[in-house]
């Protein structure tokens, strides 16, 4: 069985194309800017908004023969975009195993299939998966170990992972989240773009910071620690955005 939080259709940030997106519930990191925290704990979890007095419980378990056919509802959206299904989280990589029978019928189904990751797996993991998935997008948030491991990450696996889904030929497109006061430095900046190059990345994505996910810990009853960090400035981001230049093509997600 699959544990889930929700399915969204006709996402548009998640890859390219139009894509319908499936949160999967658990995450084994903590980054304190996290904009999905309703996924962070495998257990169900209950959000009351107390602006429209409405609560909302996301956490099913679903076997892939029940996810199938929602899956499958939008293929010739996805055929005419060249979109597809995004498996994203909480971290989907923990549910590996689980996930191989419905991406195998994915991709029999001629369905593009990204996993949105941040890499702090095993890579029997990534090997689990790789025969059936398109791609991967990739978070790289810190080139500093000791960042990571604050986060409960590790980079030397981050890396590793990196390295190792290049060797075997996979689609990775790394994607940057620019958090103020973590990452964006223009020490950092640099430190991150030299890791990255030694690693063969020739093009990143870049995901400015914003507060959307600070309703859903309000209604969760949790503190959000970004709830008073402003964005990026403008001059900010284009100062950011113009070190990476030196160093690969760039997108900025907005």
């Amino acid at each position: 069985m699959l544990n889930i939080s929700k399915i969204q259709h006709f996402s548009v940030g998640d890859g390219e194309g139009i894509r319908t997106t499936v949160f999967f519930k658990g995450c084994n990191l903590r980054c304190p800017w996290c904009h999905n925290p309703e996924n962070l704990s495998g257990e169900p979890v209950s959000l009351h908004y107390r602006a429209t007095n409405k609560t909302e419980v996301l956490g099913q378990l679903l076997s892939a023969e029940e996810l199938l056919p929602e899956l499958l509802e939008d293929k010739a959206f996805f055929d005419e975009s060249n979109g597809g299904v995004t498996f994203s989280g909480g971290e989907a990589m923990l549910q590996a195993a689980r996930l191989v029978p419905l991406a195998r019928t994915l991709r029999e189904n001629g369905v593009s299939l990204l996993v949105d990751t941040a890499g702090c797996v095993p890579y029997a993991l990534f090997q689990e998966l790789n025969p059936f998935v398109t791609g991967y997008l990739f978070d790289f948030k810190t080139s500093d170990a000791q960042k990571y491991s604050e986060i409960g990450g590790d980079l030397s696996r981050v890396v590793d992972n990196l390295r190792r889904l290049r060797e075997d030929r996979m689609t990775v497109f790394i994607r940057i989240p620019l958090i103020p006061g973590f990452n964006t430095s223009p020490q950092a900046t640099h430190a991150i773009c030299e890791c990255l190059r030694e690693l063969s990345t020739k093009h990143v994505d870049l995901l400015p910071f914003h507060r959307l996910g600070s309703a859903k810990y309000e209604a969760m009853g949790l503190d959000y620690p970004y709830r008073a960090q402003h964005p990026l400035t403008k001059e900010e981001l284009g100062e950011i955005e113009a070190i990476y230049k030196t160093y690969f093509s760039v997108k900025i997600e907005r």
